[in-house]
């Protein structure tokens, strides 16, 4: 019987991070199914997904705990078998705005009273193409609740937008 485990990452940014965990997970005869993995200010930081047969999971996660001696931290977030498709409908969200304090926390507030899941994100900021300020720009894939009308979420993300003035569309 397959496991599928969930672990994040981190550790001081150095060619062959990913190289020392897929060897690990290769190894024991485990399968890395996806990950998300970055590089931010000299760290790099993921998470992973790995299939491997439920008899040798314990033995996995050892092996990638005794990573720390070299610096790679992991930690173990889950264990769950299989891949749960949540319900609700997907749409993808992008902003720019000039950049200041507090953007990503007034528009994930929005996300949150209305119910809406994140599954991906990401942010930066960069010169913008005119004058050369700070821009900050988002993408996110959503997962919205069942119910919820798209339209009703733009039309508050909107609202929120124009207080911040930052372009937000909304694509379901």
């Amino acid at each position: 019987m397959q496991t599928h485990l969930v672990f994040t990452v981190i550790a001081k940014d150095r060619p062959g991070l990913v190289e020392r965990m897929a060897e690990v997970i290769a190894g024991l005869g485990g399968n890395w199914i996806e990950s998300s993995m970055a590089r931010l200010g000299g760290e790099f930081a993921g998470i992973v997904r790995v299939a491997i047969a439920g008899d040798k999971s314990k033995e996995l996660v050892g092996q990638l705990e005794a990573l720390s001696a070299d610096g790679i931290d992991i930690t173990l977030r889950s264990d769950k078998d299989g891949d749960e498709t949540p319900a609700g409908a997907s749409a993808r969200l992008d902003l720019v705005s000039q950049d200041h304090p507090g953007i990503l926390r007034d528009i994930t507030h929005v996300l949150s009273e209305k119910g809406v899941s994140i599954e991906h994100l990401e942010t930066e900021v960069a010169a913008g193409s005119m004058q050369g300020e700070a821009m900050f720009k988002a993408r996110a894939d959503l997962r919205l609740p069942v119910g919820l009308d798209p339209s009703d979420l733009s039309d508050a993300l909107q609202e929120t937008a124009g207080d911040l003035m930052a372009d937000v569309n909304l694509v379901d």
